[in-house]
């Protein structure tokens, strides 16, 4: 009854729940090892309800958003200091993460087995920039795996709307109210989280668990500790320049859900519906958190951003090839932004990320499994830092976009 009457468990109460279920699903893993793979369809289910679900919520929302949106000097003003803070962001975490690494060699005295990988095909610059921007036919548009293209026709059909004015007006709030729909769907999915997420863990440690020890554990025992203090540390700092204390306190107070859905399910896109839900209880406003959120989810990886770096220190020391020069620095650094902010939009961009590593440094091709693995193995903790990541990045563009009291004016006392 005490719990009951407490506003403070009522505020928690579902986070505890989804954090029980995820620790009684990480014991079932270490118990039935292998054997807890028998779970993972639990988990499937979830997952895919979230894919099913996340490619008409981001037309709707982006859509909606930019059709009922009468200035649209105020959508180049979002979308430019977006791309602004993505690329800032993505530098920082560079540089972190080199700095980190320069310090501490992540390597030591690894004993790899090299495989030769198969000969990977030129890249075409110009082929992928349009792959990444557009696709061939409208059906393909309706896919989680075209989601920048999907971005794009959202914005476009909701400039069409908003342009036509009052001859629109009705297409405008049925987009509106479709968006309110989806979002309550979302909702409904998630009352099924805790028995999803409880089997993805219980999978994904039965499964991969054993695979983090070995000659990866030292680099690993690199970078999970340095995603925890960049969420707990950076994003705090970013919190606080777009909304002072108060914005640290409802970012961290709302980033529960979103996190452990992104750790489980290993994909941005699937945690962009609890992104979209924590954004609306932070108090960004409707138009920033619809146009910022799906297309960071694509387009905006601090995780990566990291990954790539420790790729690249890990070959180096795996290969007895010193890691020094400020043109090796720079280097790393620009790959680094290209894969976490630019390739990341891009199908297959993570491939080419890797190719980009392997051709520029003039490693064999047998670098290409090393850097597999070590995506595999960073994944959880990338897609947690990709995901929330999106949500400080809204709030600065809402910081920049609206002025220092943009949180002051629109959080309600309810959400404090």
């Amino acid at each position: 009854m005490l719990f009951k009457n407490n506003s403070l468990f009522k505020s928690y109460r579902f986070p505890l729940i989804l954090l029980a279920s995820i620790i009684i699903g990480s014991i079932i893993g270490v118990i039935l090892k292998e054997d807890a793979v028998v779970l993972k369809p639990f988990g499937d289910i979830f997952l895919n309800l979230l894919f099913t679900i996340v490619v008409p919520l981001v037309f709707v929302t982006i859509s909606s958003s930019v059709a009922n949106m009468i200035d649209m000097k105020r959508l180049g003003k979002i979308l430019y200091y977006m791309l602004l803070v993505f690329i800032i962001t993505g530098v920082i975490a560079s540089v972190i993460m080199l700095i980190v690494v320069t310090l501490i060699d992540p390597v030591g005295k690894s004993n790899i087995v090299l495989e030769i990988g198969e000969q990977v095909a030129g890249l075409n610059v110009g082929e992928q920039i349009v792959k990444a921007l557009t696709v061939t036919d409208f059906s393909m548009i309706l896919s989680k795996s075209h989601m920048l293209p999907l971005v794009i026709f959202a914005i476009l059909i909701g400039i069409c709307v908003s342009t036509l004015g009052k001859q629109a007006t009705g297409i405008a709030k049925g987009l509106n109210s479709l968006s309110k729909v989806l979002m309550q769907g979302v909702k409904i999915i998630m009352y099924y989280a805790p028995i999803g997420l409880c089997a993805y863990f219980a999978a994904l440690i039965g499964e991969f668990g054993p695979q983090l020890i070995g000659s990866y554990a030292r680099s690993m025992a690199i970078y999970y500790p340095v995603c925890i203090i960049y969420f707990f540390a950076i994003f705090a700092f970013y919190a606080y320049l777009a909304g002072g204390k108060l914005g640290v306190k409802t970012f961290f107070k709302h980033m529960f859900k979103p996190s452990m859905t992104a750790i489980a399910t290993q994909s941005s896109v699937a945690t962009l519906p609890a992104e979209l839900e924590a954004a609306e209880k932070i108090g960004i406003p409707k138009d920033i958190r619809e146009v910022v959120l799906p297309i960071g989810a694509t387009m905006h990886m601090d995780g990566s951003c990291l990954s790539a770096v420790l790729k690249i220190v890990f070959l180096f020391g795996v290969f007895n090839k010193p890691f020094t020069g400020v043109d090796t620095f720079l280097t790393a650094i620009l790959i680094s932004v290209l894969s976490g902010v630019v390739m990341s939009g891009i199908p297959g961009g993570g491939l080419i990320g890797e190719m980009l590593i392997v051709n520029l440094y003039n490693f064999p091709l047998a670098a290409f499994p090393i850097i597999s693995t070590i995506a595999f193995l960073v994944d959880p903790p990338a897609t947690w830092l990709n995901s929330t990541g999106d949500s400080v990045a809204a709030m600065l563009v809402a910081r920049l976009t609206e002025g220092k009291n943009w949180l002051i004016n629109k959080i309600t006392p309810t959400q404090t």
